[in-house]
């Protein structure tokens, strides 16, 4: 078994810029998982894992062995696993697994599909709350519209615990998203302050997308005037806007709660 010691080994070097550069991910098509039970849920999401790195200070060999036992195992000393860990409760243990195509035609959705689209959000622990209530409500899929950042960022894969593997997940442009929704017949209520109604007087029972902005500006133009309604949350305080995973939870609850959850 092979054991890496240094900090400055080639491979561990190309690993820092895996965690670091979207296009080192996208050149070699992988990424880094951190932590036993975020790489045991991708293994049941289907994602391929080529490597295993374990310290054995933290997870031993057998550990790390029970974990896939077709993947590559390396031994890796404190000072690579604390170069490579962005946490300090990652286990001992990485993974070094294979992305996969995000395109819209690869979903496949139920026959009464409930969908979340977030148009252009920017911060990973918003787009990781995102996943999260998408995997709780377990939602069909969850597309991001003119995404600003790889969805493989380990701060997403971080903060999404885990539900960046659990959801199905595709990206595109708004209009192709907006395209693909028409051609499906799938409803799509916007959340906007605009021309809206409030959220709980529709009926999201039929094949639906809910769709939400950024909380800066909110969604772009294209989106509400091509809805089938914009919708709003009523709010009874100062402000007029709340946290966009927050704002996206109650949307689909009550979608859920129409349907008998």
């Amino acid at each position: 078994m092979k054991q890496i010691t240094s900090i400055q080994n080639p491979f561990i070097k190309s690993l820092v810029l895996l965690q670091e550069k979207a296009k080192n991910r996208k050149q070699t098509g992988t990424f880094i998982i951190e932590g036993k039970r975020e790489i045991e849920i991708a293994i049941k999401g289907g994602y391929e894992i080529e490597i295993i790195l374990f310290y054995p200070d933290i997870c031993s060999e057998n550990e790390a062995k029970k974990i896939i036992k077709t993947a590559e195992l390396i031994e890796i000393n404190k000072d690579v696993f604390q170069k490579l860990a962005y946490r300090d409760t990652t286990e001992g243990v990485l993974a070094v697994a294979k992305t996969k195509s995000m395109q819209l035609a690869d979903l496949k959705l139920s026959e009464n599909p409930l969908i979340l689209v977030a148009e252009a959000p920017e911060k990973p622990g918003n787009i990781g709350a995102l996943l999260r209530t998408a995997d709780a409500a377990n939602l069909d899929a969850v597309i991001i519209a003119n995404p600003k950042s790889d969805l493989y960022n380990p701060n997403i894969v971080r903060s999404s615990v885990g539900c960046l593997f659990t959801n199905q997940i595709a990206t595109g442009t708004t209009a192709e998203i907006i395209s693909f929704l028409k051609e499906r017949n799938i409803n799509f209520y916007c959340a906007t302050l605009q021309n809206s109604n409030s959220y709980h007087t529709q009926d999201y029972t039929t094949p639906t997308a809910l769709v939400v902005g950024t909380e800066a500006t909110g969604l772009t133009q294209e989106w509400s005037d091509a809805a089938t309604q914009n919708i709003i949350i009523p709010m009874q305080g100062e402000i007029d806007s709340m946290n966009v995973s927050v704002a996206a939870a109650i949307l689909i609850f009550e979608a859920k709660r129409q349907r008998g959850f």
